[in-house]
């Protein structure tokens, strides 16, 4: 037995790290209203046309392994990612979520006293992984609610060991071009990994946009994540994964936590991505919406931001009555959800996930009779 002696009244009590309870808690947009049954969402940016078919029936294949625990290393879902965009198995790592992946990152190569650098609308995910690694986040302003690039480079000392980039960005929906992205990477130190965050590349089709795949063939510090929360409409099942040199994946697997994505979820993951036509519709109804439902708010003397992603931002006017908390009250009695963005540091703007067509007409209707209704 142990000859120490403790004096368990005096004891210190277990306390958090240095900076732990000084992190902001993640706060997701509502998704009930009080009193209405079945309001309509549209502040999580989810597609609004559900999951694909073959997703559901792959998900409901898994009912009788539920006693199972799942392949560790997701394989069968690591090589159908592989193949669909031709990509190396070896330099793949799988999460629960592209948010797992941002703290393995952030985990494997951060100590006390780095930093990383973020857009001052970024991914909340970015700052909260940061600091519980004892890491100082920083944040570029965005001039038009848009990365810039000098403004990122400013930033970035001897300290710095990640850059992060989510392209098109959430929640302004702004996007870089190859162009930038790349003289932005060329800047930065090779000890400071970039970090391209495509959760909604697969929404922007203009043909200067660069998904930064090909980049990390081309250097060792670039790493690209993606989700099949949005698109592939599975963000009940949190699945994510991330491409990158093999020895970054191999020492970031050495970290994550053994069956980290469920067996449903890689079964129904796999078969989402082999369903293109339900991804075409997907990309179709908000191609055809988005710049719609731009030009209606617009019109309602409303300040929509260009969106290259699945999501419209809207500044509203600071007139008593016409806010943007204002609108957010506005159309949560009326059952339509919509996302305050508030807590990302834009106060005057509202969020709105691309519907259906009742879905925008619905909300461009009630916007219209918010903006005529009496100011307070």
């Amino acid at each position: 037995m142990s000859d120490i002696s403790l004096d368990r009244a005096a004891a210190p009590r277990p306390m958090p790290k240095p900076g732990i309870l000084e992190i902001a808690a993640y706060v997701p947009g509502k998704s009930k209203v009080e009193g209405i049954e079945h309001p309509l969402k549209l502040s999580a940016n989810e597609n609004i046309l559900g999951s694909s078919e073959k997703a559901r029936e792959a998900f409901a294949g898994a009912f009788d392994k539920l006693q199972m625990y799942p392949d560790g290393q997701s394989n069968e879902l690591r090589d159908a990612i592989a193949d669909h965009f031709g990509l190396e198995r070896e330099r793949l790592i799988m999460g629960c979520g592209s948010d797992e992946i941002f703290h393995l990152l952030c985990q494997t190569f951060l100590e006390a006293g780095d930093n990383v650098v973020q857009g001052e609308y970024g991914f909340g995910a970015y700052a909260i992984s940061a600091r519980a690694c004892q890491a100082e986040p920083r944040f570029a302003k965005e001039p038009n609610y848009r990365i810039d690039v000098d403004e990122m480079l400013k930033l970035v000392d001897a300290r710095t060991r990640i850059v992060f980039v989510a392209n098109p960005g959430n929640p302004t929906g702004t996007w870089l071009s190859g162009e930038e992205i790349r003289r932005l990477h060329a800047a930065l130190p090779p000890s400071v990994i970039l970090c391209l965050d495509g959760a909604y590349a697969e929404f922007c089709s203009d043909p200067r946009f660069e998904d930064g795949l090909s980049m990390v063939r081309e250097f060792e510090n670039v790493v690209v994540t993606r989700t099949f929360s949005k698109l592939h409409g599975l963000a009940a099942l949190r699945v994510g994964w991330g491409y990158m040199t093999a020895e970054m994946a191999s020492a970031m697997d050495r970290i994550r936590l053994p069956f980290n994505v469920n067996i449903p979820a890689q079964l129904a993951a796999k078969a989402a991505l082999a369903d293109e036509d339900f991804q075409r519709r997907s990309l179709d109804l908000v191609e055809q919406w988005r710049p719609w439902l731009t030009q209606q708010l617009g019109g309602l003397g409303l300040e929509p931001v260009p969106s290259a992603a699945n999501f419209v931002l809207v500044g509203f006017p600071k007139t008593p009555g016409r806010t943007a908390k204002d609108a957010e009250a506005f159309l949560s009695a009326r059952g339509l959800i919509i996302r305050y963005v508030g807590s990302y540091g834009l106060p005057d703007h509202i969020r709105i996930t691309i519907g259906r067509e009742a879905d925008n007409r619905a909300i461009v209707e009630a916007l219209a009779e918010f903006m005529k209704g009496p100011a307070a």
